[in-house]
Order: C-alpha cells, then structure tokens, then sequence
C-alpha cells in the first residue's frame, strides 16, 4: 500500500487544461462512472485536466470526471484553502475511490458546481476510510479523513456514483438558494 502525498499535475509531468463543468440535469451527472486504468494515459492527462479546473474554480475543493463530462470514477481533492478545514492531505487524484469505513454522521451544508444555485444540507459521515489507485503509478493508497475532507470525499464519490448533493438531502425543506455576496 502506497502513501498518500501532495499532488499536483506537474508531478506527472502534465500540464492540466481547464475544461468546462457540466450542470444538471446533464445525463453524464446520473449515471455511474466506468471504473478506470489508473496508469492509461488518458487518465493521467484527466487527472491533470480536473486538478487544473479545481484550482481556477473559485471556493472549488473538488471535482469529479463526470463534472467535465467524462463518465469515469475519477475525482481530485484539495480543502486546504477552505476556512472549515482542519486536517487535510492536500491536493490529490485517486481513481475507482471507495468508502471502506465511516462513522459519526453529521449533517451539514453543501454545494456543487454541477448545482451552483443551490445547496442543501447532507448528513453524511465524518470520519472515512477511503480505499483508491494513484493515476499514473496505479498505486492502491488508503485515505483516512476527517470533517470537512471526509465530507468532501463522500462528495466527489457521489458524484463518480451518478449522484448529486441533492439526491442526499431529506427533502425540499432541506435545499436552499445559493447565497452570493458582493
């Protein structure tokens, strides 16, 4: 089992593009993404492409393949800029990702760039163990995250599953137009 490390799509020696993101209802977003081969090229270059798209993304602390409209389980993480973050293992890409453990529900809000006028609040656990390959070495790492990274990874394999935020909520009570500040 590799270690998780600090990511950036210069590391493969990739430079990312910044792709679209798709919004719903687009059918890409509702449908399970197709397992992948971690050390495909493509891969490696989709890797370098969502990383990219994050990090130009203002308040973005993840984003799935399906999000670009690659239906592929494929999705980066990076909350180490975010104000509610209080562990994180910085920028990283995993692939084919799993929830092997979880514990402690909580509720809270979420948004989504694929749903940017809404949020919602989505109970969901708050100490994971996740189980996914490095693209590029194809390493199987394990992820152990809590709070707010926990819930971000929960997010990003939603979407790698074909679900939305808002398939989470308890229901209408519980989504919310989105909030702008000047």
């Amino acid at each position: 089992m590799s270690r998780l490390r600090d990511w950036t799509e210069l590391e493969l020696g990739q430079q990312g593009r910044v792709l679209e993101v798709v919004r719903a209802p687009a059918d890409v977003l509702s449908g399970p993404g197709a397992e992948v081969d971690p050390t495909a090229p493509d891969v490696v270059r989709l890797a370098a492409d969502l990383v990219a798209t994050m990090r130009v993304s203002p308040g973005c602390v993840g984003l799935a393949a399906p999000q670009v409209g690659v239906s592929a389980q494929v999705f980066c993480v990076d909350v180490s800029a975010h104000p509610k973050t209080r562990e994180h293992h910085g920028t990283f890409v995993l692939c084919n990702a799993q929830v092997i453990e979880s514990s402690r529900n909580e509720k809270a809000r979420e948004g989504c760039m694929s749903v940017p006028d809404l949020t919602g609040d989505v109970k969901r656990a708050s100490r994971i163990l996740v189980r996914g390959r490095l693209p590029g070495s194809g390493d199987e790492v394990e992820v152990r995250a809590e709070a707010f990274e926990a819930r971000a990874l929960q997010h990003e394999i939603d979407h790698c599953a074909g679900l939305l935020f808002l398939d989470r909520v308890a229901g209408a009570h519980a989504v919310y137009a989105r909030q702008t500040y000047l």
